[in-house]
């Protein structure tokens, strides 16, 4: 097929990489603009415009798509047979949406209806679930409400960080696309209705999500933990100053107020709701390194019946 490509992150590279390697042709890529990251405030390319590069590929990266007539001229020159649509990170417009004759093919991080929106695979872990997936869909002008072309399941470990998880649903949406675009010339798929009953959102995430509730189960609080890696991570306050949780695990019961904390020998472990608690394996203190336990509670003794979150 003659293709068009929008996609940012690393997550769109490997459906860029399987495109390719199928013989597809991708007559465009489009990709946010350079953003200036870190101290230096050096601009840094989009991945998905350094495999561009790479591969010889024609790329643009508009501030704005929807009123962009030098875009809108390109594209209907090109008259692609899809736009492939993989963590572009922009609203796709109408005049975009009816160019193609297959439409404008998303791929999405989850088993849709559920988890529609920014952050499908961190929202997913953090809720526990044990199951998600990929979905190919045509999109329209609704947040992620298009057609369903074809989904594939993945199982979430018990103890999977939703950082481990973008590759493997990356991969697999990778090969699904693929899928989706034989399908479709083969004319073997029927577009399926989304069930907005079973819709749920996947909200864009914000660094208070990181804030540790401790009222919440220790399953609960773990559960978040593991969604919120690589960011915005897991924290709470002792004596005052913010302390990163970078590691801890469900650790049986416990029958004290929420957020207090005891201390056996060189494990410390702090009280959950539900009558739970958790261990806590790998902090850091405002202004101090990253350092297992065993060093916090040698340099940072806690008190008997000291409570964490004030």
């Amino acid at each position: 097929m003659r293709l068009v490509f929008c996609g940012t992150p690393q997550f769109a590279i490997p459906t860029l990489q399987e495109l390719l390697a199928a013989g597809h042709t991708i007559e465009l890529v489009v990709t946010q603009p350079d953003r200036v990251r870190g101290r230096d405030h050096d601009a840094s390319a989009p991945p998905v415009k350094l495999l561009a590069a790479e591969a010889g590929l024609p790329v643009v990266q508009p501030e704005k798509i929807k009123a962009n007539p030098d875009l809108r001229d390109r594209l209907e020159t090109i008259k692609p047979d899809a736009i492939i649509v993989v963590a572009y990170g922009r609203i796709i417009p109408d005049w975009m949406l009816n160019l193609p004759r297959w439409g404008n093919l998303n791929l999405h991080a989850s088993l849709l209806p559920k988890y529609r929106g920014a952050a499908p695979i961190q929202w997913a872990v953090a809720n526990g679930e044990t199951t998600t997936g990929a979905t190919t869909m045509r999109l329209d002008p609704g947040l992620d409400t298009g057609d369903i072309l074809l989904q594939r399941e993945l199982p979430i470990g018990p103890d999977q960080t939703a950082e481990e998880l973008f590759p493997l649903l990356a991969k697999s949406g990778a090969s699904l696309m693929l899928e989706t675009l034989e399908g479709l010339e083969a004319g073997t798929i029927r577009p399926v209705l989304q069930d907005n009953a079973g819709a749920s959102l996947a909200r864009i995430l914000e660094r208070e999500d990181a804030l540790v509730d401790f009222a919440r189960s220790a399953g609960e609080i773990y559960n978040r933990w593991r969604g919120f890696q690589p960011w915005p991570g897991a924290y709470t306050f002792f004596r005052g100053k913010k302390l990163t949780l970078h590691r801890l695990m469900p650790a049986g019961s416990l029958d004290a107020p929420p957020g207090e904390l005891m201390l056996e020998r060189d494990r410390l472990f702090v009280a959950a709701g539900s009558a739970t608690r958790l261990e806590l394996l790998e902090l850091q203190l405002e202004g101090k390194k990253r350092m297992p336990v065993a060093d916090f509670v040698r340099g940072t003794t806690p008190r008997p019946h000291e409570r964490l979150g004030a």
